[in-house]
């Protein structure tokens, strides 16, 4: 496939039976960049998506090739009325490069938007440097008060705009 073809992804609301395979998509990218996961704590989360994101008020969201596979996710996860966070938005090696991140980043934050938040956080590492790029394009800005979690050494807020 040359630059120039384009290859048709969408976006879905994650299923049940999706959470095997976005484990094994959130664990190998974390290790693609020296990460550990984490399962009983940071990335417990994956565990049972529905219970730990659309039952509290959040969404979970996977970006799916033109053959229905899983390549990319992204997740808010409410923290109270005013605020959710940004979790779990990675993408496989072969989805990257497309602007598949944007698009799903843009999704994700006019989600938010809809929810009624009017600030979206976010935890990520050094490492993830495209992720950093592509938060900061989007007006995100370093959070120094947060607290973080283990393998996190950066912190981001976004101050959402009414249009």
């Amino acid at each position: 496939m040359t630059s120039s073809e384009t290859v048709s992804h969408d976006s879905r609301d994650v299923r049940p039976e999706d959470g095997p395979v976005v484990r094994e998509l959130v664990y190998r990218v974390l290790r693609e960049h020296g990460l550990s996961p984490a399962p009983g704590s940071t990335d417990a989360d994956l565990e049972d998506l529905q219970a730990s994101y659309q039952s509290r008020g959040g969404l979970f969201r996977v970006l799916v090739d033109a053959d229905g596979t899983i390549v990319g996710c992204g997740a808010l996860r409410r923290l109270d009325a005013e605020q959710c966070e940004l979790r779990k938005m990675y993408l496989l090696p072969e989805a990257r490069g497309r602007g598949l991140g944007r698009k799903l980043l843009a999704e994700l934050l006019d989600a938010a938007r809809d929810a009624g938040y009017q600030r979206v956080r976010l935890e990520t590492a050094t490492v993830l440097a495209n992720a950093v790029r592509l938060y900061e394009r989007n007006g995100f800005r370093p959070d120094p008060e947060a607290d973080l979690s283990a393998r996190c050494d950066q912190a981001w807020v976004l101050d959402l705009q009414r249009e």
